[in-house]
């Protein structure tokens, strides 16, 4: 079955059904074998898209493995965002790290938190918005929807934090309004509570490309709100603390 397994023509169709704004059931995919295959089909998705920016997500497999995927369309809320909304939109608060320096796969010692924080050159609150062409999302095959580039649909990145905020990102008030309704108060709070835990994760995985975690990379670090839908377009107004982002999510 593994020779059947094209990765391209997935990503063609994954990248068509993105386009029409559609979603397809699990079952109705060829599935990838591995996360090789998986990331294979990526590329070939991420090149359909037409994706160059250096910005990543970073989270991991049910089975504890490191992946990541580019963020596209990406946007600064500086700039007055606006990311396209489509039926089944989902929108996570989340804090990324631009990295100050390399971080090269390492064979010897694991990178320890510290020297993967040593590495970070600034600290930003942003927002992800979700679609996956993939109906149910990462729950059936995690590999598909790695390959549908784990469901990223947009990033807006907004105002720079205190570096301290990756240590103390968890608990902070989080107050995040869309369309004039609160959606979202409360303590931030990361699924693995530490908001590093799944960068340091990647940092050690010597599968990685020697191609990843060099300085200048963007890299979102997991949700702080959990995954909210929005039900229609509208602007998003997100209070961090002292810190602010707004952007609007409108009909492409």
């Amino acid at each position: 079955m593994t020779e059947a397994f094209d990765p391209r023509g997935l990503a063609a169709r994954l990248h068509s059904l993105r386009q029409a704004g559609g979603q397809e059931e699990t079952g109705s995919f060829a599935l990838p074998a591995d996360l090789h295959q998986a990331m294979e089909a990526q590329n070939f998705l991420s090149a359909a898209d037409g994706i160059s920016s250096n910005g990543w997500k970073v989270t991991v497999s049910p089975e504890g493995q490191a992946v990541t995927g580019p963020l596209h369309p990406y946007a600064e809320a500086a700039a007055g965002a606006s990311i396209s909304w489509y039926p089944g939109l989902k929108f996570e608060t989340e804090i990324a790290v631009r990295l100050g320096r390399d971080l090269p796969i390492r064979t010897g010692t694991p990178y320890s938190r510290a020297e993967v924080v040593e590495a970070i050159a600034a600290v930003h609150l942003g927002a992800e918005l979700l679609v996956s062409a993939v109906k149910e999302g990462g729950s059936v095959s995690f590999l598909l929807f790695t390959s549908d580039r784990l469901g990223n649909s947009g990033y807006v990145l907004g105002p720079k934090l205190d570096k301290s905020a990756v240590d103390t990102a968890g608990g902070t008030p989080l107050k995040v309004t869309h369309a004039g309704r609160t959606i979202y108060d409360g303590p931030a709070q990361h699924p693995k509570g530490d908001v590093l835990t799944w960068l340091v994760d990647y940092a050690n995985d010597g599968l990685r490309p020697e191609t990843s975690l060099k300085a200048g990379a963007l890299l979102t670090t997991g949700t702080l709100s959990g995954a909210i839908e929005l039900t229609e377009p509208g602007e998003i107004d997100i209070l961090f603390g002292d810190s602010q982002l707004r952007f609007s999510v409108s009909k492409g």
